[in-house]
């Protein structure tokens, strides 16, 4: 394997087109108006100090243009992953602790999030996405965004409260509003803010309307004195490039970090696949799931050493930077190049921009999370599913967003196990004017054969569904008058587990008691083959194995002499 597929960027240094850097220059000053301020934003939405944003991205958009398999895809701080990181980072500093002792837990975080990630690409563990299904995932990000819409509210209105989780936040925010907290001139430019995000993202998604915002509440800050009436601004930022750091921390704060890092990884895995899907499928690329997690892991990594903390893959930025036409991941470097060009050069640029708007910014991110149309359609169309996504939503919004992200996992997966538990299985008949055997409850009248009973049961056979399979067997042996032969459409069996061959063994002596005789067609060749190795042909007769249903019911026509007759209700 080349050295150009475990490191794209090489590759795409040797492709590159002089035609395309006009469109990455111009993509890349774009994309960093909207890189600046949601930075800064979701680094104070993850506990931390606003400068770690730009030292995030920075850092994680270089270290993606390196190892990154995509030309356009986006990554840095994220809406989503901001509450987990403050779940697992602000614990352990405790209250009024040193922020400087944040960041190097976040640091570590990301570490830990960057060789996970990067483990897994290499160990191609890309299917692990699959653990968080549909359904989930939207009740899991509807939650998400409740808990950072409530969380954001304070301070869009001027205050803070010291609530800890939804409920716990909701009550402060509600008792400072109450008591008079909240700052006339705040909740002004916040709403303003959040009106003028809100509007263009609606009305002009093409316009800048982070930027705008940025620049009209900087701009209010000067004409109207924002400070002297109550406002707390950003300040100046610190000067200079970030210094490295390696990061560290003790052992016990290791294996804490450890577990938060294992949710941030899944949750950055599922929205990096699904997102890089999306640009795939619209920009003619393949997606190459490994070296995608290899990126995401190389740019964690790479913020981890520079005060950064866990990234992931941002559709709303990668939206931006298509529209704005790159062609390629030079659009990220110019990012990063014009963020440390500002720390460098002009530090107090942002100094006057009103934490409201910054407030602001993360409302409007939370509020795109948000699927209410989704959560709608899944209502429609599968009330089970939507089940599932409201216990994943009240997960996070009552438990807190790591608790959540197991809860939507524990569902996914449980919901997969439920599905093998109570299959759906049936009874086929021969319908009128259709070829072939078909489920007798939906394709009405049927014909059937006297003392045959084909039977279909629609996953594999396991020791989860073993006692189902069993149970459904008797009862159909159970009927008046009894069938002769019980033959087992066996095509949708993909795998016969050992607690479900003892079972078929058990079964099959039971039946033969009753004079019934237990019939497979169709099982496929792996199955089949299993089938021989557990010796289960030493109970059931190897001639009652047809290679398909028309056989079987040929078989058991010629040795009764049946004839089909129509059966107008179904069994």
């Amino acid at each position: 394997m080349s050295v150009g597929h475990w490191i794209p960027g090489l590759r795409t240094v040797s492709t590159y087109r002089v035609g395309w850097l006009r469109h990455d220059v111009v993509a890349g000053l774009v994309l960093t108006t909207l890189l600046v301020p949601q930075g800064m934003a979701y680094a104070e939405l993850a506990g931390l100090p606003a400068i770690t944003g730009l030292y995030t991205s920075i850092f994680c958009l270089l270290g993606y243009a390196v190892f990154g398999p995509s030309r356009i895809l986006v990554l840095g701080p994220d809406s989503s992953l901001g509450p987990m990181i403050a779940a697992v980072v602000l614990p352990l500093v405790a209250s009024g602790g040193d922020p400087g002792r944040a960041v190097a837990l976040a640091s570590m975080l990301a570490l830990l999030v960057g060789v996970m990630m990067a483990v897994a690409g290499v160990a191609r563990l890309g299917f692990v996405a699959d653990l968080l299904s549909k359904p989930t995932q939207i009740g899991y990000l509807n939650g998400l965004a409740l808990t950072i819409l409530v969380s954001q509210l304070p301070k869009l209105f001027g205050f803070s409260v010291e609530g800890e989780g939804l409920i716990g936040e909701a009550k402060g925010f509600v008792h400072g509003v109450a008591a008079g907290e909240a700052v006339g001139a705040a909740v002004a430019i916040g709403v303003v803010s959040l009106a003028l995000i809100l509007v263009l993202q609606r009305w002009l998604p093409k316009a800048p309307g982070v930027l705008v915002a940025v620049v009209v509440a900087i701009a209010a800050t000067w004409l109207f004195d924002l400070a002297a009436h109550g406002v707390k601004l950003v300040g100046a930022l610190p000067r200079g490039f970030p210094s490295l750091a390696v990061p560290h921390a003790s052992w016990s704060e290791l294996g804490l970090l450890a577990g938060g890092a294992l949710g941030i990884t899944l949750v950055a895995l599922t929205d990096t696949i699904s997102t890089s899907s999306a640009f795939a499928a619209r920009t003619g690329q393949e997606v190459r799931g490994n070296q995608e997690m290899v990126g995401i892991g190389a740019a964690n990594v790479a913020a981890s050493f520079f005060q950064g903390f866990p990234v992931s893959t941002s559709g709303s930025r990668t939206a931006v930077a298509e529209q704005a036409g790159a062609r390629s991941q030079l659009t990220g470097v110019v990012g990063a190049v014009t963020i440390t060009l500002m720390l460098v050069l002009v530090p107090g640029l942002l100094k006057d921009l009103p934490q409201p708007t910054l407030g602001a910014v993360v409302i409007a991110a939370s509020l795109s999370l948000a699927d209410l149309a989704g959560t709608t359609r899944l209502w429609h169309q599968r009330r089970t599913e939507f089940s599932l996504s409201i216990a994943a939503f009240l997960g996070v919004a009552l438990l807190g967003v790591l608790p959540g992200i197991a809860i939507a996992v524990a569902l996914s997966v449980l919901n997969v196990f439920r599905r093998a538990w109570w299959p759906y299985q049936t009874v086929l008949g021969r319908p009128d004017g259709i070829t072939g055997y078909h489920d007798v409850r939906v394709h009405r009248p049927a014909q059937e054969l006297p003392g045959l009973v084909l039977f279909r049961f629609d996953a594999p056979l396991i020791f989860a569904n073993a006692r189902v399979f069993r149970d459904q067997i008797r009862a159909l042996a159970r009927t008046d008058p009894p069938p002769r032969w019980i033959v087992v459409a066996a095509e949708p069996m993909t795998d016969v587990d050992t607690t479900a061959a003892d079972m078929l063994a058990d079964l099959d002596v039971e039946l033969n008691a009753a004079g019934i005789s237990l019939v497979f067609a169709e099982m496929k060749t792996p199955v089949q083959t299993k089938i021989e190795r557990y010796e289960l042909t030493r109970t059931i007769d190897p001639a009652h194995f047809f290679p398909t249903v028309d056989d079987a019911v040929h078989a058991y026509r010629e040795r009764t002499g049946t004839h089909w007759v129509r059966v107008a209700d179904g069994r």
